[in-house]
């Protein structure tokens, strides 16, 4: 029996760095920690914990971490310095050799985060010299199996509900599967627990993340179709979003099913990464885009009103000029209502970095800014098409004097103002009237509905 007595009062910090998959299990490993007595540093307080969760999915998010690191170091240098997370287990010796750091936790140790730190850290604690340990604990890619639960909403009105980890797709740009380990998942009768308990605090909306939730079901021989309709059926949650599902993943059968339901919403994320067939090859994606735009065309069919986001990667090698013209014109030309863009980064041990053609940095800013625009274009006219409807939104806490935002079902996002917002608003469902797009291209603004 592990005595948690020496770690009550205690200050921990944490600080997030990349995925929503990675702000859902920071917020989990908060909640762990509060049980063992430890509460949560305010903003000028120093910490005895210092907590960073990494992400490497591009070299820049590397050096993001990196600089993380150095900073919560410096700001809390009587803390226990603690690193887990996708950067952590890709390169644990940089990370234990950082200044400060104390423990770095690979994906496969991450689930025992308690159990490592009841060790290490009172360990730390009970030496008078308090000297940075730099140990590192990372499991193989091939060992890692182990399954961190985490049902989180943090600051937020949403819940995020980690319903799987990993992945075995191993396209050629990605250092994902490497970090995250393949691809597993709990029981659907496990998510089904959690997202009833959800209810019981009062949640309304749960986002289902992952790293390829369209996976699911390696481990326990269910599917993702299975958990979705199990799912629907949890008394007291209104929403369900899915956070990005794969686009030879998403079945026609799951898209009419969700066209039928009342809980899981008319919102979908799908990554494309590329719309050029060429480099879809190069990629090792699992699909072409004819297959995708077939995706797009049945949502659109069966939910009208859906918002359709997507990712889109620029600049990876092999992207010729005439590849990133096919890509602009194939999204050009698809009903989506945003572009997630980000450019290619060369990364270590990649397949990716044996293909020949290189796009120069100028060319990948010039195909991000060109993307960006059109995402921006396509996102006002999405919104613009419901300027003066009624809809449902569920709004989130505001902070004192600003407007009260929140989303309809559609994801679109909207803010009502300081003046007409109230406390006893957050996480309550309400009928507003949508009116301008607001000057920052964030929301839209809207009223309350007037009711008879």
């Amino acid at each position: 029996m592990i005595d948690f007595s020496v770690f009550q009062g205690k200050k921990a910090a944490y600080y997030t760095l990349g995925c929503k998959l990675n702000f859902s299990e920071t917020s989990s490993f908060g909640q762990m920690l509060q049980q063992m007595g430890v509460q949560t540093a305010e903003a000028d307080e120093q910490a005895d914990l210092c907590l960073i969760n990494t992400c490497s999915v591009t070299e820049v998010a590397d050096h993001k971490c990196r600089q993380a690191i150095r900073r919560m170091a410096r700001k809390h240098p009587h803390a226990f310095v603690v690193v887990t997370g996708c950067y952590a287990q890709l390169e644990p010796q940089k990370v234990s050799d950082i200044e400060g750091v104390d423990l770095v936790l690979g994906s496969q140790e991450k689930a025992n985060l308690i159990g490592f730190l009841s060790d290490k850290w009172l360990q730390w604690l009970s030496t008078p010299e308090k000297k940075d340990l730099h140990e590192h604990h990372v499991t193989r890619l091939k060992d890692i199996k182990s399954f961190a639960p985490s049902c989180s909403k943090g600051n937020r009105t949403r819940y995020f509900l980690k319903v799987q980890d990993g992945c075995d797709y191993f396209c050629t740009y990605c250092t994902i599967p490497f970090a995250r380990g393949f691809s597993r998942n709990p029981t659907i009768a496990s998510i089904v627990q959690q997202a009833q308990e959800v209810a019981q605090e009062g949640g309304k909306e749960i986002v289902l993340t992952g790293v390829n939730i369209g996976d699911f079901g390696k481990t326990t021989g269910e599917s993702f179709f299975d958990l979705v309709r199990a799912l629907d059926g949890v008394e007291g949650i209104k929403r369900y979003r899915i956070s990005s599902l794969e686009p030879d993943l998403l079945s026609d059968e799951l898209i009419d099913y969700c066209a039928g339901s009342r809980r899981f919403m008319p919102h979908f994320h799908i990554p494309l990464q590329s719309g050029s067939d060429e480099v879809l090859k190069l990629m090792h994606r699992h699909y072409d885009t004819q297959l995708f735009a077939d995706k797009i065309q049945r949502i659109k069919q069966k939910m009208p009103d859906a918002f359709i986001g997507v990712d889109v990667m620029v600049g990876c090698r092999g992207e010729t000029e005439d590849c990133f013209e096919e890509t602009y014109s194939f999204l050009k030309a698809l009903d989506i209502s945003q572009l997630h863009v980000f450019p290619y980064s060369e990364r270590p041990g990649t397949a990716a970095l044996k293909i020949p053609y290189v796009v120069d940095e100028e060319a990948k800013h010039e195909r991000c800014h060109r993307l960006l625009a059109l995402s921006d274009e396509k996102t006002a006219a999405f919104y613009n098409k419901y300027k003066g409807m009624e809809m449902e939104v569920l709004f989130e806490k505001s902070q004192r004097g600003k407007a009260m935002c929140g989303f309809t079902e559609n994801y679109i996002r909207v803010e009502l103002p300081a003046g007409k917002a109230d406390d006893a608003f957050d996480n309550e469902l309400k009928m507003v009237v949508l009116e301008e797009y607001n000057p920052k291209k964030a929301a839209m603004r809207c009223s309350l509905a007037e009711r008879i």
